[in-house]
């Protein structure tokens, strides 16, 4: 089938190269001329394992092309909207404009029945908005939100844990479901769980279970600070609650908070939408939820500080991890990033390291330190915090880093590696709600 993709930042540039994979005939539209000669070069313009490799395959066997030029869309049965829709700058509320921006560029192109396929995260009432303006061409609209991990992106996208169709209930709905069911055979064939529901409730589906996520992760913050003022260790305090089959221990794992362009700014939009729907006491807990992820940033500065008695000026910290994840190099809204910053401010000399996010940390935090490997980064360190729980930093050994830092102090913000063999190595361990 040929398909278009409009929008090629993380999301669409991963939809884009997956379609490819599957066999059909995609074509990419972006407007940032830069990303797309990257793109056109087989090279993703950010960091996702295995990416480059597929997107290099696809555009060898001519399935996969990139263009600024939306007019290239024409002729697709099926196009794409995978835009991002960022939190508005005057507030929490979901900036539109690219989705607006994409949909105003593709009408004229669009014919009678062709299928515009939304992917974007939206408030609810959006797909609605936008199906009035789409019916006037003789064009469709399904809603079909995308569910990625960053780190995990083409494995959610070729082999997804479900689907969901928001449709219009008219006689269209069978045609639609099953060209989507076309474009997404391998999964369908394999079992993927489809839910076919209205737009409002697939709009809906995304921003809940990220609200969800938010959730549970704050939950074992919000425990973590308690641990913290009676001694309790909230690791195993997850692990004990996590045996509960209702409750499961998966995202129960206390630490620095979460970030990245998703979360954070998701279930403020999803708050913000809410209150205009005149229900904002349904979801007013969410704003408690963001509260303690950001006061978790806060803690972890705190823990720094009185490592150096509350006076951190020109005390050398080495902090590893940019990105807000790890297998990534995202730091949008990077607790890891923020705390890095927080620091610096306070006078610290910061010296960071993390293996994909460098560059995109050094564009928001120019001031800041950056080494080209862990062994640089802890040179002369006086405390060592782990910011992101990359696996390299998880298999430190703590012998090896005792041997090129000042001291002996690591701060262990995801409470990822093992205080035992730590403090056995000689270092004063501090994690996240542990005693």
């Amino acid at each position: 089938m040929k398909l278009s993709v409009i929008g090629c930042g993380y999301l669409g540039a991963v939809h884009a190269t997956a379609m490819a994979s599957l066999g059909h005939e995609v074509v990419g539209i972006d407007v940032d001329e830069e990303r797309i000669s990257l793109l056109s070069d087989g090279k993703a313009p950010f960091f996702e394992p295995g990416l480059d490799d597929l997107l290099t395959q696809a555009r060898d066997l001519g399935a996969l092309t990139f263009s600024t030029d939306i007019s290239l869309a024409q002729g697709a049965a099926v196009h794409f909207v995978a835009v991002g829709t960022p939190q508005r700058p005057d507030g929490d509320g979901a900036d539109l404009r690219f989705v607006d921006s994409a949909i105003a560029a593709l009408l004229p192109i669009l014919g009678l029945g062709d299928l515009v396929v939304g992917k974007s995260t939206v408030p609810v009432g959006t797909a609605g908005r936008l199906a009035e303006q789409i019916r006037s061409t003789g064009a469709r609209l399904v809603w079909n939100p995308e569910f990625l991990r960053e780190g995990f992106a083409i494995e959610d996208t070729l082999r997804p844990d479900r689907l969901v169709y928001g449709v219009t209930q008219n006689g269209s709905a069978e045609r639609d479901v099953s060209i989507l069911d076309e474009i997404y055979r391998p999964a369908i064939d394999a079992g993927t769980p489809r839910v076919v529901t209205d737009y409002a409730t697939a709009e809906l589906v995304k921003v809940s279970a990220n609200a969800f996520l938010a959730t549970k992760i704050s939950f074992i913050n919000a425990m973590a600070e308690i641990a913290e003022v009676t001694g309790a260790d909230v690791t195993q305090l997850a692990d004990a609650i996590g045996f509960d089959a209702r409750i499961g221990r998966r995202f129960l794992n206390a630490g620095i908070g979460f970030g990245g362009g998703c979360l954070p700014k998701d279930i403020r939009a999803f708050s913000a939408r809410a209150e205009e729907l005149g229900v904002g006491q349904s979801v007013r807990f969410l704003r408690e939820v963001d509260a303690i992820n950001l006061r978790r940033r806060q803690r972890v500065a705190e823990l720094i500080a009185d490592a150096f008695d509350g006076e951190p000026q020109d005390r050398h910290v080495a902090v590893l991890g940019l990105a807000f994840k790890p297998d990534s190099d995202d730091t949008r809204d990077s607790p890891a990033l923020d705390v890095a910053q927080r620091l610096h401010d306070a006078g610290a000399v910061v010296h960071a390291y993390d293996p994909a996010a460098i560059d995109t940390a050094r564009r928001i935090a120019p001031d800041l330190h950056f080494a080209e490997s862990v062994d640089n980064a802890v040179r002369e360190a006086e405390v060592v915090v782990v910011a992101t729980e990359w696996r390299e930093f998880r298999e430190m050994l703590p012998e090896s880093i005792s041997q090129v830092t000042r001291s002996r102090t690591i701060i262990d913000a995801r409470n990822c590696l093992d205080p035992q063999a730590w403090r056995a190595a000689g270092w004063d361990y501090r994690g996240m709600g542990r005693p």
